[in-house]
C-alpha cells in the first residue's frame, strides 16, 4: 500500500521510505553514538521508559541492555519491525494516548523542531499525558548551528559521509533542510521540515504545554531534562 507523505518530505534511496522521509534500511545501517549514555545518566535506574519516534531501535536496544523497560513507538510499521525485546506501538506520536505513564518520556531524533507547530505541541502534550509523578521528559535539540552552518559534511569512522547540502526558508519561520547520507554501496537522500528554536523559543514551547527546563544534560544544550512547570 502506498504511503502517504507528510507535506514537505521527501526521501531516496533503497527500501522502505516512511512518511517523513526516513529510509528505513538507512537507519538500519547507523551507528549508535553516545545518546543511550546520556539518556542512562538522566534516567533512574531500571526506569520504565517510552520512547517516542524509536525508528529501528538503535537506541531503544541500547537501552534494553542497560536494564531499562522500553514501549517504543514510531508511526512507520518498516521501523517496528525491526524492533527488538521491546513492546512497540505504531501510530503518530501527536496523538498517542496510551492510558498509563512512565518514569521518562524521550523525545529524541529533533523531533521537538517539527515543521508544524501543532504537531509540536501534540508530541509535548503526548509527553506530558505519559509522564508519572515524578518522571522526566527527555529531549533531544538542534545544535546551534544547525540551520546556518551550511553546506557541511561529516565523515563517520563507520565508513560513510552526512552531508547537509541545504537549508532553504519556507516561511512561518520554518526551514527546509536537505541531507544526504553516502555510503560505499548506496546512497539516501532526506529532505524535511525544522523549525529552529532559541533557547528562549525553546522554552517558551515547553510552557506552552506545562513543562520547564530543568537542566541542560550536555555543554552543547542539545540533550535536555524537562519536567511539569509547577514542580518544585
Amino acid at each position: 500500500m502506498e504511503k502517504t507523505m507528510r507535506a514537505g518530505y521527501e526521501g531516496t534511496g533503497p527500501g522502505a521510505i516512511t512518511p517523513d522521509g526516513c529510509a528505513v534500511e538507512l537507519y538500519a545501517r547507523l551507528p549508535v553514538g553516545d545518546e543511550p549514555d546520556v539518556i542512562a545518566a538522566a534516567a533512574p535506574t531500571g526506569a520504565r521508559i517510552l520512547e517516542l519516534g524509536c525508528g529501528v531501535g538503535r537506541m531503544t536496544h541500547a537501552l534494553l541492555e542497560r536494564g531499562f523497560e522500553v514501549t517504543a513507538v514510531d508511526e512507520s510499521a518498516e521501523m517496528l519491525e525491526r524492533v527488538r525485546g521491546a513492546r512497540t506501538i505504531c501510530g503518530p506520536i501527536e496523538r498517542l494516548d496510551l492510558g498509563e505513564t512512565f518514569d521518562v518520556v524521550l523525545l529524541a531524533s529533533f523531533l521537538v523542531h517539527a515543521g508544524d507547530a501543532d504537531v509540536r505541541r501534540g508530541m509535548l502534550r503526548t509527553c506530558v499525558r505519559h509522564l508519572a509523578e515524578g518522571g522526566c521528559v527527555l529531549i533531544q535539540r538542534e545544535g546551534a548551528d544547525f540551520h546556518t552552518n551550511v553546506p557541511r559534511e561529516r565523515a563517520d569512522p563507520a565508513g560513510f559521509t552526512v552531508r547537509i547540502v541545504s537549508v532553504e526558508p519556507v516561511g512561518d519561520g520554518v526551514d527546509s533542510v536537505h541531507a544526504e547520507y553516502v555510503f560505499p554501496d548506496a546512497t539516501w537522500t532526506q529532505t524535511f521540515l525544522s523549525r529552529p528554536l532559541t533557547p528562549e523559543r525553546f522554552g517558551t514551547a515547553l510552557a506552552e504545554e506545562g513543562l520547564r527546563v530543568d537542566r541542560y544534560l550536555t555543554e552543547d544544550g542539545i540533550w535536555v531534562r524537562a519536567v511539569p512547570a509547577d514542580r518544585v
